[in-house]
């Protein structure tokens, strides 16, 4: 008897060792070293303008790639180039930072001068991105602190292993290098300077939150006293297959107090009177940015719609007949849908994507009022005259893992919102049906992932 119980003790006490043995490697207890990785990807093409649009020297589209480009221009063209270096410093905190150089555009060849071209005309990187990630500052959520992507696109990071959400709208997307997300087109903040927390409110993923308080300038600079807040919630069900992501935003731009209308100064010379316009002393704006996006992903087809609503407060200039200046509200929407997917294996596949801009839902506001005889948008992104259908498709060939060679076409066409007795009004309502039509070889390739 005293044999059995000393075995069994024995046997106990085997199996209590064997389990702390367990528990304690399922903690590492691992020596961590400090380490980084080196990382980048590029992409351009090679570049025909087909046909141009002709109303105001090409101009419309606000600041679109291919806004003001001459009819028949060709060029080969860098229009993305990306140098980036993660450290992780401790498993809790990661250092991220990006170099880009983006918009090889040089005025009155491709674009207008809005790319990052020196004034030698010298194509130059930024900075993009540099940040400290606190890793599960508590449970599944980071803290990210600097200049970070921002929950326009809720991945939270430009390498995959340190984001919370691998599945936004520009990531199943998946051609950036084709052309940029519908709400990115309007220059919503896609990274900006400031404190972010991104997290997961279940343990695998599926249910997730991104907020971000900033100065809204993006690389630039704070240069005024107001801050943009973003905000993005997400779910991702069937195995992460469908995914629902809803994004708000909102920023004060200007905040002055409100007044009705100012006179402006008329000043006489020769016995000819004329006006020009007052300072913006009584402007009082800001902005607010609702976007939904839902897609279906997986391995064979993809299929995606991202659509957003955005009100802009007193963003429209408008000069009565009386020489005041008002400020009235635009409101603008947008829908993009796109799919994508494999002809052949890894090797060929395919995308399109078609974008509805309609920037004039308020326009009523001026065009009604027959004392108001011209305005103009503060914002050019969201210029409320021009409504706008954007078409591209093409064909992804991959030689090799992360190479891709695609031959495309980039389609804009833009359309008056105005009646013709309303021309006047602006110098984009003439009436006139443009499109712009590029043909294009892309090449896009990636190291260090």
């Amino acid at each position: 008897m005293r044999n059995i119980v000393t075995k069994l003790g024995l046997s106990a006490a085997c199996l209590m060792l064997l389990a702390g043995t367990a528990k304690a490697q399922d903690k590492d207890t691992t020596e961590f070293k400090p380490h980084g990785k080196l990382w980048g990807y590029a992409f351009g093409d090679w570049a025909y303008k087909g046909n141009s649009d002709v109303v105001n020297g090409g101009g419309r589209g606000g600041s679109n790639q291919y806004t003001k480009v001459p009819i028949n221009t060709n060029e080969f063209q860098f229009r993305r180039v990306y140098l980036g270096y993660n450290y992780e410093i401790s498993r809790k905190f990661v250092a991220e930072f990006l170099l880009a150089a983006e918009d090889d555009f040089a005025s009155g060849s491709l674009g207008q001068g809005n790319g990052d071209i020196l004034v030698n005309n010298k194509f130059s990187p930024y900075l993009k991105l540099a940040n400290l990630r606190w890793r599960n500052i508590w449970k599944n959520s980071d803290l990210v602190i600097g200049q970070s992507p921002t929950p326009t696109f809720a991945q939270g990071s430009a390498l995959k292993e340190y984001a919370r959400n691998t599945q936004t709208s520009e990531e199943v997307w998946s051609y950036r290098s084709i052309e940029r997300t519908v709400t990115d087109i309007r220059r919503t903040g896609s990274y900006d300077l400031g404190i972010a927390l991104q997290g997961w409110f279940d343990n695998g993923g599926n249910y997730g939150y991104d907020v971000m308080v900033a100065n809204g300038q993006g690389d630039k600079p704070e240069n005024d006293l107001y801050k943009w807040f973003y905000g993005d919630v997400y779910a991702k069900f069937f195995k992460k297959r469908l995914v629902i992501d809803l994004y708000q935003d909102y920023q004060r731009m200007n905040w002055n107090p409100i007044v009705n209308g100012q006179n402006e100064v008329a000043t006489t010379s020769g016995g000819t009177t004329t006006y020009a316009l007052p300072s913006l002393g009584g402007l009082h704006r800001d902005r607010n940015m609702t976007k939904l996006f839902v897609a279906w992903n997986d391995a064979k087809f993809t299929i995606g719609v991202e659509a957003f609503m955005n009100t802009m407060m007193g963003d429209v200039q408008a000069v009565t007949s009386d020489h005041k200046v008002y400020y009235l509200t635009s409101k603008s929407m947008a829908i993009s849908t796109f799919v994508r997917g494999n002809i052949y294996k890894d090797k060929l596949g395919f995308f399109a994507r078609y974008d509805n801009y309609n920037p004039s839902l308020n326009l009523k506001e001026v065009t009604d009022n027959p004392a108001i005889k011209s305005y103009a948008a503060l914002t050019s992104q969201y210029e409320p005259t021009t409504k706008e259908q954007f078409i591209t498709f093409g064909l992804d060939y991959k030689p090799m893992k992360n190479v891709h060679i695609m031959p495309n076409m980039w389609i804009n066409t833009y359309n008056t919102a105005l009646s013709s007795n309303q021309y006047s009004l602006n110098p984009n309502g003439n009436g006139a049906k443009g499109t712009d039509v590029v043909y294009r070889l892309t090449f896009y390739y990636i190291y260090g992932k």
